[in-house]
C-alpha cells in the first residue's frame, strides 16, 4: 500500500469518525420530567429506551443497603471489611486497603459524594458475600418496585453492557427510594464528605446552584455520557427529571436545567403534609384512609407505569386511582394482623398503610390499618398493620400482597 492511499484511507476513517461522533451522543441521549406530587410526565424524550445508568447504579446499591439498615442486619457504625477485589476496583476510589474496614455511615457518604467504586463493592460483598449474588438482589428489588426493565450486573455502574436502565426506571426508583427511607435519602443533599483528612466535594452541582435540589446522583461512563437523576422541591412543586447521556457534565447539566425550567411552570404547587388541615379524628394508632388523600399516597410510593387507556388520557409514571372505599365497610374482627413494615417514625408507618390502601384496596378492604408503637432501651418503632384477620385468611391475604410486590409478615394480635 503506498503512503499516498494509506494517507487517504487514514482521512476517510477520520472523517466517519467526526460524522458519527454526534450521532452516537444524539443515540444515548434521553430524559424524563415527572411531577413528584401527581405522577405525570411532563417531559420524555426516549423516556423508555435502554441506557447505561453508569453510577446511577449505585442509588440501587444504598436502596438494598438501607432496607438491610432497617432490618437491624447493619448500623451506622457497623464496619465493612475491604477485600483485594473491592480495593483493585477502577476510580473513582477511596483507596481502600485489602484487609482494612469502613463504616456503614462513611461508606453511605462515600457513594453519595465521592461515588466511590471500591465502596460500592464493598457494600455488596458484605451483604452478598459477592458482587455477582448482590447484583442478583439489586435486580430482584428493581423488580419488586416497578423497574421493569432495569437489569443490574454489578454495584458501582462501571461499564457492562448489559446492565442497563431508563428514564422512567430510574425515576421511579428515585421516588420509592425517597417513600420507604425519608430520613435516609438526606444523604443525596450533602455536598462534602471528609475522610481521613480528605475532603471530597458531591459530583451533583445542581445541589450548589439550581435552587430546590435535594439529590439525588451522577453518573458517567464512555459508553453512557454523563448521566444526572435530580430531585427538586421549590414553592411547593417537586419535581424528579433525569438526563442520559449527556456529552459534557455541563451540558448534561445544562440540559437538566432547561428540563426543570420548562416542566416548572406546568407542575401542581401542593401545601407539604404537616401544612395540611389535621384530620378530626384523634386516635394516633389508626391511619384510614380518610386521614390520607390516595394522591399523596401514591405519590410516595408509586405503582408500575400504567398504559393509557383513553385516547388523549396524561402518561404517568405513578398512576393515581381514586380513595378506596374501605372506609365505608365494616371492619373484620379476628386475631391475626399482617404487617407491612416497621418505621422509625409513626408517620412513615401511616403512610406505608395508606399507600397499599391505594394499591392493594381490594385485597384488604375493611381491615384496620393500625401504627402499633414498640418502645424499648434500644428502639421506637412503628409497625405499619392491618388487623382483624383469622390465621388462615392473613395468610392467604399475605400471599395476595406478595404476588403485588408487597412485603408482608404475619402476626399474632398484641
Amino acid at each position: 500500500m503506498t503512503n499516498a492511499v494509506a494517507a487517504c484511507l487514514l482521512a476517510v476513517v477520520a472523517l466517519i469518525a467526526a460524522s458519527a461522533s454526534p450521532v452516537l451522543a444524539a443515540a444515548r441521549y434521553s430524559a424524563m420530567v415527572v411531577d413528584g406530587h401527581t405522577g405525570k410526565i411532563l417531559y420524555s424524550k426516549h423516556g423508555d429506551a435502554l441506557r447505561f445508568p453508569a453510577s446511577l447504579t449505585k442509588i440501587m446499591t444504598l436502596y438494598v443497603l438501607f432496607d438491610q439498615m432497617d432490618e437491624g442486619k447493619f448500623h451506622p457504625n457497623t464496619r465493612l471489611k475491604v477485600s483485594k477485589n473491592a480495593s483493585k476496583q477502577a476510580p473513582s476510589k477511596l483507596g481502600l486497603k485489602p484487609g482494612s474496614t469502613i463504616r456503614v455511615s462513611d461508606a453511605i457518604k462515600a457513594l453519595v459524594t465521592k461515588s466511590a467504586n471500591d465502596v460500592a463493592v464493598t457494600v455488596a460483598e458484605n451483604i452478598s458475600g459477592s458482587e455477582a449474588k448482590f447484583a442478583k438482589l439489586m435486580t430482584a428489588k428493581a423488580r419488586e418496585i416497578g423497574m421493569r426493565k432495569t437489569v443490574f450486573k454489578n454495584a458501582s455502574g462501571l461499564p457492562n453492557k448489559n446492565q442497563v436502565s431508563t428514564a422512567r426506571d430510574m425515576i421511579t426508583m428515585a421516588n420509592r427510594l425517597m417513600f420507604d427511607h425519608p430520613e435516609k435519602y438526606k444523604n443525596f443533599s450533602r455536598k462534602y464528605f471528609k475522610y481521613k483528612s480528605k475532603k471530597y466535594r458531591n459530583h451533583n452541582r445542581l445541589l450548589f446552584d439550581y435552587k430546590g435540589t435535594d439529590g439525588i446522583k451522577t453518573g458517567y461512563t464512555r459508553a453512557s455520557g454523563f448521566n444526572l437523576l435530580a430531585n427538586v422541591r421549590r414553592g411547593n412543586k417537586h419535581l424528579i427529571a433525569v438526563v442520559f447521556g449527556g456529552r459534557t457534565s455541563g451540558k448534561r447539566n445544562a440540559a437538566m436545567r432547561s428540563i426543570l425550567n420548562k416542566a416548572m411552570p406546568k407542575a401542581i404547587a401542593r401545601l407539604p403534609r404537616k401544612h395540611r388541615p389535621k384530620p378530626k379524628k384523634k386516635s394516633v394508632r389508626v391511619a384510614t384512609s380518610l386521614q390520607f388523600p390516595a394522591k399523596a399516597a401514591a405519590n410516595a410510593q408509586p405503582e408500575p407505569f400504567k398504559q393509557r387507556t383513553k385516547q388523549g388520557a396524561p402518561e404517568t409514571v405513578a398512576s393515581l386511582p381514586p380513595e378506596t372505599a374501605a372506609r365505608n365497610q365494616t371492619t373484620h374482627k379476628g386475631s391475626y394482623h399482617i404487617q407491612v413494615g416497621a418505621y422509625a417514625r409513626q408517620t412513615d408507618a401511616m403512610q406505608r398503610l395508606a399507600a397499599i390502601q391505594v394499591e392493594a384496596g381490594d385485597v384488604i378492604s375493611g381491615h384496620m390499618p393500625l401504627s402499633v408503637p414498640l418502645h424499648d432501651a434500644k428502639r421506637n418503632l412503628y409497625r405499619a398493620r392491618f388487623a382483624g384477620f383469622s390465621r388462615t385468611a392473613a395468610n392467604s391475604t399475605c400471599s395476595q400482597l406478595k404476588r403485588r410486590a408487597i412485603t408482608c409478615v404475619v402476626m399474632s394480635a398484641e
